[in-house]
């Protein structure tokens, strides 16, 4: 018997954005599924966003989502350059560093590195 995760769902309001958003930034595919649900695929983990008004960040207990990067800086630039905010900067944790951000929907997600 196996058991792993191998796919992730986020709320999204507004669906276009995000999955601009995710493509220019971090090269995501996606597949639209009718007018309230994207799928993404070649993340490391696939996974969709359904259409809601709810977003998850870690200050109302949701899981977060952290993406690897070995160009931290570069990747920092690229989340605000096509329209992410940042909500933690750049900081040091045992076995990397890493840095918050919302995307257009308003989750939040996590970048690290570990050099």
């Amino acid at each position: 018997m196996q058991h792993h995760i191998n796919y992730v769902e986020f709320a999204a309001h507004d669906l276009a954005a995000t999955e601009l958003f995710f493509s220019r930034t971090f090269g995501w595919q996606f597949e639209n599924y009718g007018p309230d649900y994207i799928a993404f695929s070649n993340s490391g983990l696939d996974g969709g966003f359904y259409r809601a008004e709810l977003s998850a960040s870690t200050s109302s207990g949701s899981a977060l989502v952290v993406i690897y990067s070995n160009q931290l800086e570069q990747t920092l630039e690229r989340v605000q350059q096509e329209g992410g905010s940042i909500s933690k900067d750049i900081f040091s944790f045992p076995g990397g560093r890493r840095f918050h951000f919302i995307e257009p929907s308003g989750n939040e997600l996590a970048v690290w590195s570990d050099s």
